[in-house]
């Protein structure tokens, strides 16, 4: 498959998993491109299979999954690791493309703290209490935007009710 139809190949699928058209999945690509410095696009199959370690020197797993905010950002890495899942913060991981890895700076003893799930079991990570707990794990700090879009939703819908 040519690169520019597997680009769009893989633009459609992301705007057809995020239901908000190409223009969230280009704003996801730029995202990725000005987190790690890249001057290139950044794909999310360059992404998958990545492997994990913590300061670069002890193994943790491999990226299994992104997760995307519901504004289309990049938001979640889903680390495989003995057959469990754990939620990492994108802004928490250090990308080194050429070399397909990507680096944690947090210690062995905080890691093993950090929740992990089987796939039946991931929960909606965008609940505002656990998306605190999993970003303090890591020493970042949530993009701000998620949470007050979900409280002015709820106001809204209090404002009004279903029939």
């Amino acid at each position: 498959m040519s690169r520019l139809r597997f680009s769009g190949v893989l633009l459609g699928w992301v705007a057809l998993v995020t239901g908000s058209g190409v223009g969230a999945a280009q704003e996801i690509r730029r995202e990725a491109a000005r987190e790690v410095g890249a001057e290139h696009d950044i794909r999310a199959k360059s992404i998958l299979g990545t492997r994990v370690s913590l300061g670069g020197d002890f193994a943790v797993g491999t990226v299994e999954d992104i997760v995307l905010s519901p504004d289309g950002y990049a938001e979640y890495l889903i680390i495989q690791r003995e057959g469990r899942y754990v939620p990492v913060p994108w802004a928490a991981a250090k990308f080194d493309f050429g070399r397909h890895t990507a680096t944690l700076e947090i210690t062995q003893e905080r890691f093993r703290e950090v929740p992990t799930y089987s796939r039946e079991e991931l929960p909606t990570l965008y609940e505002p209490a656990r998306r605190e707990k999993v970003y303090s794990f890591y020493g970042v700090k949530p993009r701000p935007g998620v949470e007050r879009r979900e409280e002015r939703r709820e106001e809204r819908r209090d404002r009004n009710p279903p029939r």
